[in-house]
């Protein structure tokens, strides 16, 4: 059968439903902080659940999002934090790879605001070069458009890691990106620049199944991990957005798991779960790959 690489469950929400404290602008980001080990927990849980990747809770570190917040100026220390947490993880469970996390400048979800790439990309390298020590691949997530791919692309291949660009789509449509754009346009933007896999995240599963035909037209691998949303709300695009404009969708572990294995019948190799997909609808996945005769790595 299949080699499928299992990925972790969401982190920022996780955190969110763990810490006492009313969630903020940063997510999961101060947790750190204020709850040392809490992220080290999560990522233990998910390796306890049958991931086989850390993903370092790093998707929120960018200079722009600490303004004026207790964070402002933290940006290496951040970055520090969440890799020790996935590294001492990891050696706990003995085994796994550790994934550098970057997420959009600015804002999720907001192809509108994402800067040019002049500006974009030497602030998406430096993140790039502060994770790759430390990581065994980078994941750039929730790529929203052809000009993010392009320019998160440019700053992170330089590294020599291998380089897997989530995109993320329409929750209605999932031949689009977020930004309206078709999802096939990326296909020769990752292959030409140097993207190791191509995979879609933060997106509502029954979307993905459409976005998955399209990139198995592609010559890269390929994969989906999707959140657990109602939908993503017009209060969340707003500026400094919290975790409180959104509603988590009724989406048991079993049924998120078959989601899944329909994408690993669709030919994905690389499958996990975004916000709202905790350790234990990792570990209902694990089983269902297993039971399917696949071979977890």
């Amino acid at each position: 059968m299949t080699e499928i690489t299992l990925l972790d469950g969401g982190m920022g929400q996780e955190l969110t439903h763990r810490a006492p404290e009313k969630p903020t602008a940063l997510w999961g980001t101060q947790v750190m902080f204020n709850h040392p080990g809490m992220v080290q927990q999560v990522h233990a849980d998910y390796f306890a659940a049958g991931a086989t990747v850390a993903t370092a809770n790093t998707y929120a570190i960018h200079h722009d999002r600490l303004v004026d917040t207790p964070c402002e100026g933290q940006f290496s220390q951040l970055h520090a934090l969440a890799l020790s947490e996935a590294h001492a993880a990891r050696d706990a469970h003995g085994s796994g790879k550790i994934a550098g996390a970057i997420g959009p400048l600015i804002a999720s979800y907001r192809p509108d605001i994402h800067p040019k790439a002049a500006v974009a990309i030497p602030l998406y390298a430096e993140i790039a070069q502060t994770l790759a020590p430390g990581c065994d691949l980078i994941l750039c997530e929730t790529v929203a458009s052809l000009d993010h791919a392009r320019s998160i692309l440019a700053a992170t291949v330089p590294t020599g890691l291998p380089v897997w660009l989530a995109v993320t789509v329409d929750d209605r449509d999932g031949t689009r990106l977020r930004s309206g754009e078709p999802v096939s346009d990326v296909l020769p933007i990752a292959k030409d620049g140097g993207a190791a896999a191509i995979l879609v995240n933060c997106s509502a599963p029954e979307a993905i199944h459409d976005t998955l035909r399209i990139l198995a037209t592609g010559d890269l691998p390929f994969g989906a991990y999707a959140n657990g949303f109602q939908k993503i709300t017009a209060e969340f695009l707003q500026d400094k957005p919290t975790v409180d404009a959104l509603t988590s969708r009724d989406l048991s572990p079993d049924a998120y798991a078959e989601h899944a294995m329909a994408w690993i019948d669709a030919g994905a190799t690389v499958v996990g779960g975004c916000c709202e997909v905790g350790p234990a609808h990792i570990s209902a996945l694990a089983r269902a790959i297993t039971d399917a005769g696949h071979t977890i790595v």
